[in-house]
């Protein structure tokens, strides 16, 4: 092992940059799921065939976000540092990472949930409205519900994508065992640090992807039936 890997062994380094990397995308999968979750929702509630089609609000939404879905996340990131800048007041740092990982992963998450609405039995959508439900009802008392399993396997599909994310966003400013593995282990021939990086991100996916599809299984109604 080198000097360098037994100096951040010691020092706490590994485990700081761990924790960086699980708060950046535990913090900024949840705020981009506040404002994703809501515009899947309306992207499947106003599309044709939706609960309450509105074409030309769907179509605006749908480009809107198929234009920050469509930029790399690393070009996307420079070209949001004045608005991180705006919002933190500074462009560098964990805090400047959040914003510009929420900005790239809301669209995101918002196609994601469409997709997990649009799943909804035609069935089930179609009773609710027999029984006179208002739109909002069924949003809240079926779609939603309905398509909670899909929901939490793609909060866990976006959690790893941001988790990705986080390491590229260490490429100007941020931190994390993405900023580890670049500056200490890349940028200095540390290949010893640069692969423990690497199983320290694999297991947190492992851990994520094991919890989220344990509570997956627990909600959806088919299993337990």
């Amino acid at each position: 092992m080198s000097e360098m890997f037994h100096q951040l062994w010691e020092s706490g380094g590994f485990l700081t940059a761990t924790w960086e990397t699980v708060y950046m995308t535990v913090l900024s999968t949840a705020i981009s799921y506040v404002i994703g979750l809501p515009l899947g929702v309306l992207l499947a509630a106003t599309d044709r065939g939706g609960v309450h089609p509105i074409p030309w609000l769907n179509k605006t939404l749908g480009i809107i976000v198929n234009i920050f879905r469509s930029m790399p996340f690393i070009v996307l990131m420079v070209a949001m540092l004045p608005v991180a800048k705006f919002i933190v007041g500074t462009s560098l740092g964990n805090s400047a990472m959040i914003v510009m990982l929420v900005i790239a992963a809301s669209p995101y998450i918002a196609r994601m949930v469409e997709s997990s609405i649009k799943e909804v039995n035609a069935g089930v959508i179609e009773a609710a409205e027999a029984m006179g439900s208002s739109t909002m009802q069924i949003i809240v008392k079926v779609l939603i519900p309905e398509s909670k399993p899909s929901l939490i396997i793609g909060a866990v599909i976006s959690s790893v994508t941001i988790l990705g994310y986080t390491a590229m966003a260490s490429t100007i400013g941020g931190g994390g065992l993405g900023a580890v593995a670049i500056t200490k282990g890349h940028q200095r021939f540390n290949d010893d640090v640069i692969w423990f990086c690497v199983v320290l991100i694999v297991l947190i996916v492992q851990l994520m992807q094991e919890f989220g599809m344990r509570l997956a299984h627990k909600t959806d109604k088919r299993i337990h039936k």
